[in-house]
């Protein structure tokens, strides 16, 4: 299996909350990083928290990465890929809103990395624990990287626009990562490839997002995080079905991928465990002073998760290490203290 220890990276969607700590990963450890965004507006700040890096890091534009042929030029010379970019924040009844950017977006980057003469030598996608998700075993139930969200891909097909939208969203996720096993397997059959798939499962991330101005700069996830457990807005959540894993870690996690060559053509759960937001809002106020801590800690009731996403995997085969709730919190609020945000 190929290995990537030095070299360009390219990673699609440079401007996202991941993409930006998966970049940063690599350029601190001595790769260099081609960079992709939809506009050259929305690369702006990423610049310019890289600009230290001088020549090792580039932005190139591709507007729409659904097409086949859009990725061309960014593939060229590059040794690995990781393909961060996803469409979000979509609003629409019809499922194929979801379903063909997701797998069109990933389908045309791995085309153009078959392209004859092709560098590339691994490619990494980031997934989704959404496309693990399988409610069918019941709850309490443990998930491996074996489960796919197959129940729900069929409750899309079967009730289309009245499906639910997280429904269509976990689907979308599901079939995209499918396609990409489909091609890469179809490929190697064919001898038409000379790269192997990773494709990396994370839950929630959280971590301080680079380049925030202010707290509105936050993505979903940070914001949700933020609003709940430092400004403790809104009602806490109750459902026990999520997971959760540092930035720093899933970040690390890509350079592992890179130089094991053991990790080729493996699928991986990066998660660090478990949470209820009530245990996030609860660590926050410690370390924030709020309370004494008492009532959260060893004596608390044992909680037992609906969803245990079993990461064995990527400590055993990675090496991967994982941050604890309480030092992902800290590093969280270090940095929101330091901008005056807590």
């Amino acid at each position: 299996m190929p290995i990537v220890t030095s070299g360009k990276v390219l990673v699609t969607g440079a401007n996202g909350f991941i993409a930006g700590w998966v970049i940063k990963v690599l350029l601190e450890r001595g790769y260099s990083v081609r960079g992709t965004v939809r506009s050259a507006g929305k690369g702006d700040t990423i610049k310019e928290a890289f600009a230290s890096h001088g020549d090792r890091f580039e932005l190139v534009v591709v507007e729409n990465m659904i097409s086949d042929g859009v990725f061309d030029q960014a593939v060229a010379g590059v040794d690995a890929i990781v393909h961060a970019a996803s469409p979000i924040g979509i609003d629409a009844e019809d499922p194929d809103a979801f379903i063909v950017p997701a797998v069109n977006g990933t389908t045309s980057i791995l085309k153009s990395a078959s392209l004859p003469g092709s560098t590339v030598k691994r490619i990494i996608i980031i997934s989704s624990l959404a496309a693990v998700l399988n409610m069918s075993k019941g709850t309490p139930c443990v998930l491996t990287e074996s489960d796919w969200n197959d129940p729900e891909v069929a409750e899309v097909k079967e009730k289309e626009r009245a499906a639910p939208q997280a429904a269509k969203y976990r689907a979308s996720k599901t079939i995209a990562e499918r396609a990409a096993w489909d091609f890469y397997q179809g490929g190697k059959e064919r001898g038409a490839i000379g790269w192997d798939l990773v494709t990396l499962c994370p839950p929630w991330v959280f971590g301080p997002v680079l380049g925030a101005k202010s707290p509105q700069d936050f993505n979903f996830s940070i914001k949700t995080w933020y609003e709940l457990a430092v400004k403790e807005e809104g009602e806490v959540p109750t459902w026990s079905k999520g997971s959760w894993v540092d930035v720093r870690d899933f970040a690390e996690a890509h350079l592992l991928v890179l130089t094991k060559p053991e990790a080729g053509g493996e699928r991986f759960i990066i998660a660090a465990g478990p949470y209820l937001w009530s245990e996030w809002v609860a660590v926050s106020r410690r370390l924030l002073g709020k309370s004494s801590g008492e009532e959260e800690g060893d004596n608390a009731p044992k909680v037992v998760y609906a969803v245990v996403f079993d990461a064995t995997k990527s400590r055993e085969k990675l090496g991967l290490t994982y941050h604890s709730k309480e030092e992902t919190a800290a590093f969280m609020l270090d940095e929101f203290k330091g901008n005056g945000w807590c």
